[in-house]
């Protein structure tokens, strides 16, 4: 297993390993990953790009592979010993069905119980996407028999028949969720698998290690960074058309995935065309429906003031101002904006009023650490002084929780908002081509 300090670990089979240990030791020494990843940028693209974004490190700790998640980052942990006892077309599916768990949040998402559970459904899923070529021998499969010929007990030899006999019967390319609650059908199934019964339930895998152990602001900024990573991979091989051994289907699962593709300027200028109220004025030119040349009748006017919260990381340049300025300046002459530099905390005293026409003023006020629940704090200040308020952001930093008031988050191109968002928020990603002004 990885190491306690380790997070959200997902391994791979537990095989037996049929060399003799000085063989082993030799050839372990002697392997290099290097030369797997290259024949992997050739022959799968796709995993390629993913795995350029891990880091990978040698290790003793874990009997096989692992993916781990650890301050944002994504780790590939290998044993030399058991890669080097595979066939290279097994290690690339080794590698493959580590990217797996990665795609579908397996490692990063809250765990499941019963766990081991869990794990054998989402290893089941995993391994119907790829060629049984490809994996080790013994790794679970849909519709493929467990190897049971190191089980001597004949009491858990029978046990452990009627597990085999429920996976060899289970159909390929369900999702993770279909095979678990095949799983949890048999108890005595179920019992087996995890060990309860006092057998070796641990038998044929090793456990995900820390799945769901992640606090909700690291599993957030993980996926952020996923989505963006999985965005870079699919925008490649379409690009390139070449896509490995990725069917059909899962290119259009993987490009559904990370599709944001809308008109972000017109979502902007939707946010703020809602977040008008309506101004009430007494008025003789008008004729008073209810009190018709009695009463003045009412005049209506239709106004916004939106407060833009701009965020100081030095990843948000005057370019992305320039951006969302050129996007605001289309709207009405009756929507007003209130411009708060920000970083851990609001910036008042340089706070801007902005009005159609005028230029975008200076940005760079702080350099500070990004604090979103800075401006959160400041919207409830300002009580009903706004209508709304956009956040233009990197997206890097935690979660504020719901906001008081509409809020749109605008998001600088190339990053991603690294949580999921709340009911009434708005996500805009900003583009620096292909929409038209």
């Amino acid at each position: 297993m990885a190491p306690a300090t380790e997070r959200s670990t997902s391994t791979a089979t537990d095989l037996p390993i049929n060399l003799d240990d000085e063989k082993l030791v030799e050839l372990a020494e002697k392997f290099d990953l290097s030369v797997h990843l290259v024949k992997l940028l050739i022959h799968e693209p796709f995993f390629s790009t993913l795995l350029r974004r891990m880091s990978k490190r040698k290790t003793d700790t874990i009997p096989t592979a692992g993916v781990t998640v650890r301050n944002a980052e994504f780790i590939l942990y290998w044993n030399a010993k058991f890669l080097a006892s595979l066939e290279s077309i097994r290690v690339r599916g080794l590698l493959k069905h580590e990217c797996y768990h990665l795609i579908f949040k397996h490692c990063t998402s809250r765990k499941q119980d019963p766990h081991k559970l869990w794990n054998w459904a989402t290893d089941l899923a995993i391994n119907s996407l790829i060629d049984k070529r490809e994996l080790p021998e013994g790794g679970l499969r849909p519709g493929q028999p467990l190897d049971l010929s190191k089980i001597e007990d004949p009491d858990q030899l029978e046990k452990w028949k009627k597990v085999s006999d429920l996976i060899e019967s289970l159909p390929l390319g369900e999702a993770s969720e279909w095979y678990m609650t095949q799983l949890q059908k048999d108890k005595e199934v179920g019992k087996t698998i995890q060990g309860e019964d006092g057998g070796e339930g641990g038998v044929f895998m090793d456990d995900h290690d820390g799945w769901g152990d992640l606090s909700d602001e690291e599993r957030q900024i993980a996926e952020g960074k996923l989505k963006k990573a999985l965005r870079d991979a699919v925008k490649r091989c379409d690009r390139n058309g070449q896509w490995g051994s990725v069917s059909a289907d899962l290119r259009e699962t993987l490009r559904l995935m990370v599709d944001d593709s809308i008109d972000w300027k017109k979502v902007i200028q939707s946010f703020c065309g809602r977040s008008q109220r309506a101004n009430k004025a007494r008025t003789h030119r008008r004729v008073n429906r209810k009190y018709p040349y009695i009463h003045p009748g009412v005049k209506r006017g239709h106004s916004a003031s939106v407060a833009i919260y701009i965020d100081q990381s030095g990843s948000v340049g005057d370019d992305d101002l320039a951006l969302l300025f050129g996007c605001l300046n289309k709207l009405g002459k009756m929507t007003q904006f209130t411009l708060f530099p920000f970083d851990y905390s609001i910036d008042e005293e340089n706070a801007v009023e902005w009005r159609k026409g005028q230029r975008v003023p200076p940005k760079r006020t702080r350099c500070g650490g990004t604090s979103f629940h800075a401006v959160e704090t400041h919207v409830k200040e300002k009580g009903g002084k706004f209508d709304g308020h956009i956040i233009l952001t990197d997206g890097e930093a935690g979660d504020p929780g719901p906001s008081v008031q509409r809020r749109c988050w605008v998001i600088i191109p190339g990053r991603e908002l690294m949580f999921s968002p709340h009911p009434n928020d708005i996500v805009v990603r900003m583009e620096r081509h292909g929409s038209s002004d």
